[in-house]
C-alpha cells in the first residue's frame, strides 16, 4: 500500500493529462506515445502492436516460468464534456467518459510498483495497453490476432474497470458470467412516401418501423428464457419526412445483448424473421443487418476465487462486493474466451463529493483517491498470483 501511496500524485497527474487529451478509438496516437514515454522512464521494455497498442514486460528476478497479463484500455468517446475541472477535455466532442484514462494511468502506476520490486518476485508480468475498446471490432480482437497472448503466453489475464455506482475504496468481483455480448442492429425500413393527407396512396415506413420496434420486444418477453438475461433496445430512429410528408424510408439503430451464445444465435434468426415479416405484411420491406460484436465476458471460477482472496487480504472482506451481472459489454471478453480471466470493478463514486454520474455521460468523473487503490491492488494481485502454485 505504501508504494501505491508514494506514487499516487504521479498517477493522478498522468490521469489528468490523459483526461485533458482524449483520443477516439483507433486514433490513440498521442496516448500511445505518452504510455511509451512513461515506460521508457521506468526502464520497462515495450513494443507497439495493433497500430496504437502497446505491450510491455516486467520480469521478476526470481526463478519462475509463470506469466500473467494485466490489461488497460486507452480510447475515449465521442461525447462533449460538461465538467469544468481544470483537467477537462481540451478536444471538442471527445471525452474520457468511460474512465479509460484512469485504467491507463493505473496500469502505468502498477508497472512502476512491479518494476521497483522485481527483485522480490519470480515470473513475468505482461502489460497490455489496448486501443479501441469502444468500437467494433474491438482492439482486443486485433491485439489477439497480432499475438498479444503469445510469446510468452500468459497463464491468465486480469483487468479492472471503474464503476461510479460503487463507493471509492471498494471493488466488485463476481465469478462466472459478468457482462453481456453485444450486437449492433442496423435496420432500413422501405415503403412508398407521399403526402401525409393521402395515406391510402402510400406505404408508410414510419408506421411499419413503429410496429417493428414494439413487436421485437417479444424477443425478450416471450422468446427468451426468463433465466437468461436479454436486452433489445433501439436508440436511433430517423424518418426524414415532414409534418405532411411521409418518407420513403426509415432508418433505425439498436443493440441486442445476452449472456448465452446459443440463444444469441437463435435470437438473431428470430429478430430478422419477425422484422422482415412485419414489413412485408404491411406492404413494405426491411433490410436488417446484425453486426456481431463482443462475446459475453466470463470470469473463470478458480482464478476469480483466488483474486477475491487476494483482494480481501489487501482491502479487507468488508470492501469486496458482488456487483451482479451487467448487461453492458466489454471487449475484454475476447481475452476471457481464450484464457483464464478475471475482470473486476473499481469503485470510484463518492456521494459527498457529488461524484456519481454514470459512465458514458458528459458529467462522468472519478474520485481520484481510487487511483491509489487501483495501482496497489493490481500490483498485489499480480505478485500473489505469480507466487500461487
Amino acid at each position: 500500500m505504501q508504494l501505491a501511496k508514494n506514487i499516487h500524485q504521479t498517477v493522478i497527474n498522468n490521469r489528468r493529462h490523459l483526461h485533458a487529451h482524449p483520443e477516439l478509438s483507433f486514433k490513440e496516437y498521442n496516448t500511445s506515445a505518452f504510455v511509451k514515454a512513461r515506460l521508457d522512464e521506468m526502464g520497462i521494455s515495450w513494443k507497439a502492436i495493433a497500430n496504437t497498442g502497446v505491450v510491455a514486460i516486467v520480469k521478476g528476478a526470481l526463478p519462475s516460468d509463470k506469466v500473467i497479463a494485466l490489461r488497460a484500455d486507452m480510447d475515449a468517446l465521442p461525447i462533449t464534456e460538461a465538467n469544468e475541472a481544470e483537467y477537462a477535455s481540451q478536444h471538442e466532442g471527445i471525452m474520457h467518459a468511460c474512465g479509460h484514462d484512469a485504467h491507463t494511468s493505473s496500469l502505468l502506476g502498477t508497472a512502476h510498483i512491479l518494476q521497483s520490486v522485481k527483485n522480490k518476485f519470480g515470473g513475468t508480468v505482461k502489460l497490455i495497453f489496448q486501443p479501441a475498446e469502444e468500437k467494433l471490432p474491438g482492439g482486443a480482437s486485433l491485439m489477439i490476432e497480432e499475438g498479444v497472448l503469445e510469446n510468452p503466453r500468459p497463464h491468465c489475464v486480469i483487468g479492472q474497470h471503474v464503476m461510479p455506482s460503487i463507493e471509492c475504496g471498494k471493488i466488485g468481483i463476481r465469478k462466472g458470467k459478468l457482462m453481456a455480448s453485444m450486437d449492433e442492429l442496423l435496420v432500413t425500413v422501405k415503403g412508398k412516401g407521399g403526402h401525409g393527407a393521402q395515406p391510402q396512396q402510400n406505404v408508410d415506413p414510419v408506421l411499419i418501423a413503429s410496429h417493428i420496434v414494439i413487436a421485437l420486444q417479444q424477443i425478450v418477453s416471450r422468446m427468451a428464457n426468463p433465466n437468461n438475461p436479454t436486452v433489445l433496445s433501439f436508440g436511433k430512429l430517423m424518418a426524414d419526412g415532414a409534418v405532411n410528408v411521409i418518407p420513403d424510408t426509415v432508418y433505425m439503430e439498436g443493440t441486442f445483448r445476452t449472456l448465452n451464445e446459443s440463444w444469441r444465435n437463435e435470437a438473431h434468426i428470430q429478430i430478422k424473421k419477425m422484422a422482415t415479416g412485419i414489413a412485408e405484411s404491411m406492404g413494405g420491406s426491411c433490410d436488417f443487418i446484425i453486426n456481431r460484436g463482443y462475446p459475453f465476458l466470463i470470469n473463470e471460477e478458480k482464478l476469480t476465487g483466488q483474486v477475491d482472496v487476494f483482494a480481501e487480504e489487501y482491502l479487507g472482506k468488508e470492501n469486496i462486493i458482488d456487483p451482479g451481472t451487467w448487461m453492458a459489454s466489454e471487449d475484454f471478453a475476447y481475452y476471457s474466451q481464450l484464457a483464464d480471466s478475471c475482470f473486476y470493478f473499481l469503485g470510484v463514486g463518492n456521494a459527498q463529493k457529488q461524484i456519481h454520474s454514470a459512465l458514458h455521460t458528459p458529467t462522468f468523473d472519478i474520485d481520484e483517491n481510487a487511483l491509489a487503490l487501483s495501482t496497489g491492488l493490481m500490483a498485489y494481485i499480480a505478485i500473489r498470483q505469480l507466487e500461487n502454485k
